[in-house]
């Protein structure tokens, strides 16, 4: 997917650029090919707790389908800051026909969804006649179709790049302006923001009215301009301590739903970055599927990625959710017109909505973190770095989340690769730095000499309690 430098981000002189970044790939740089072989799922469970285990009675969990898709529009590669750029101008790659292209191609792929659009500050500025145009057809475009106009702050990496107090001003002088834009009042009801941090979420709720916020990249480390691992893949209310940390209660909870970025194939995402020769980020992003592995098995790779969501983690959670930002800039617009169609084909109940109607959909069913128990089951695809022997599960929830790793194929047991306590204090980086993970007990990045792969039995007592008060099924691996 992207990140882990931009979606579409070309290299900067070869080498990754920012505060305290080492030279790196950046998702463009990497190219593999490898036959695809079809993703099988299984496994059944509940999906989220009970009202009981949720200590509310309240309103009925979320059900269905949902795609939501997010295009950019920009001058530069990535604008980390108003005054500051680093990368390509994408000047050219963001004409007016391919916007238009892209809308086409969104409504080829499904005629009566609706998008989110999200431009840069320099895009908003812009007094040249090729911006002019851009912010009329966004404006046109959320008249015509009900589309989503908003703000992308700093090139996806705002708190690595500048302060949270100039994020703040930057975000809000930014949202006044996208509504002088459209028109008519209008108001966004998320901001896309790739990575953002805690305060600046509660900030666009208390002082912005807006409630959701693409906030961050999930499974994100050693890619592009900013690592960000640690949290949970779908719709949680962030903690005041920390972005990737689910609220602990009202005490700490921030009313603004933190929703993903990209959706990637869950047994490539355990690596960090390039490692092994494969990328972290495959899943239902064009760069590093149809870009990477050519169209046949780029677009398989697309799909089974969205498999995993929509048919066993459907079953698993009751709704599923596959998201993705493409920047105007990168092109694919067939693709994007393929895939929508062959997700509508394949998975007839799916709603394509915007990000901003996602997340408020998701908190008219969730009141608080209470009821958060996401499970996901999934085996390789055959895709480099996608192993077909091998099976991952996750299971997230407020206090933790567990990623379980084996051999199906030779029903080996499952060790822990990932085991993340959220009861714990945790703080964000008080200066400007890359590194914005979450980290404690295991992580499946295996950055640290900790990091190792571990059998249930393994951890220490009160671990294992801790989950088995969640999952007691996983008590056989514990003896």
């Amino acid at each position: 997917m992207i990140l882990q430098m931009n979606r579409n981000q070309r290299p900067v002189n070869g080498v990754r650029s920012g505060p305290d970044f080492d030279n790196g790939w950046t998702r463009r740089q990497f190219l593999s090919s490898a036959a695809i072989s079809a993703a099988s799922l299984a496994l059944s469970a509940p999906s989220f707790g009970s009202e009981a285990e949720a200590g509310v009675t309240g309103p009925a969990a979320l059900r269905g389908r949902f795609v939501t898709h997010v295009s950019i529009v920009r001058v530069n590669q990535i604008e980390v800051t108003p005054t500051r750029n680093i990368g390509e101008d994408e000047v050219s790659d963001n004409r007016p026909e391919l916007i238009r292209a892209r809308r086409d191609a969104f409504a080829k792929g499904c005629p009566d969804g609706k998008m989110t659009w999200a431009i840069s500050w320099l895009a908003l500025n812009d007094s040249r006649d090729q911006y002019k145009e851009a912010r009329r057809l966004l404006a046109s475009y959320h008249d015509q179709y009900g589309d989503e106009v908003t703000f992308i702050p700093g090139g996806y990496f705002a708190p690595m790049y500048d302060t949270r107090e100039n994020n703040r001003k930057t975000i809000h002088e930014a949202l006044s302006k996208v509504s002088a834009l459209v028109g008519g009042g209008y108001r966004p009801q998320c901001l896309v923001a790739g990575f953002m941090d805690a305060e600046n979420q509660r900030l666009l709720a208390a002082d912005e009215g807006i409630h959701v916020c693409q906030g961050q990249i999930w499974s994100q480390h050693a890619i592009d301009n900013g690592d960000g691992d640690g949290g949970i893949c779908y719709p949680y209310y962030p903690s005041r301590e920390h972005y990737l940390k689910p609220a602990q209660g009202q005490a700490d909870l921030i009313d603004c739903v933190c929703l993903d970025g990209w959706t990637c194939d869950f047994l490539a995402a355990r690596r960090d970055g390039f490692q092994g020769g494969f990328n972290s980020r495959m899943g239902v992003g064009p760069i590093e599927t149809v870009g990477n592995l050519g169209t046949g098995v780029g677009r398989k790779e697309m799909m089974d990625t969205t498999a995993m969501h929509f048919d066993t983690g459907h079953a698993l959670n009751g709704f599923g959710w596959v998201t993705g930002i493409w920047e105007v800039s990168i092109g694919h617009h067939e693709d994007l017109a393929w895939w929508l169609q062959a997700v509508r084909d394949r998975w007839p109940d799916t709603r394509v909505m915007t990000e901003g109607e996602f997340g408020l959909e998701w908190r008219k069913h969730n009141p608080n973190n209470a009821g958060l128990n996401y499970r996901f089951d999934a085996k390789g695809t055959g895709a480099p770095g996608s192993e077909k022997n091998l099976e991952i599960q996750w299971f997230m929830n407020r206090e933790f989340r567990l990623a379980l790793l084996r051999d199906w194929t030779k029903d080996a047991p499952p060790i822990a690769i990932d085991f993340t306590r959220y009861d714990l204090p945790v703080a964000e980086p008080q200066q400007l730095q890359r590194e914005w993970s979450l980290m404690n007990v295991l992580n499946e990045k295996g950055t640290r000499p900790q990091d190792k792969p571990t059998p249930l039995r393994q951890l220490s007592h009160d671990d294992q309690q801790r989950i088995l008060s969640r999952y007691p099924e996983l008590a056989k691996w514990m003896g």
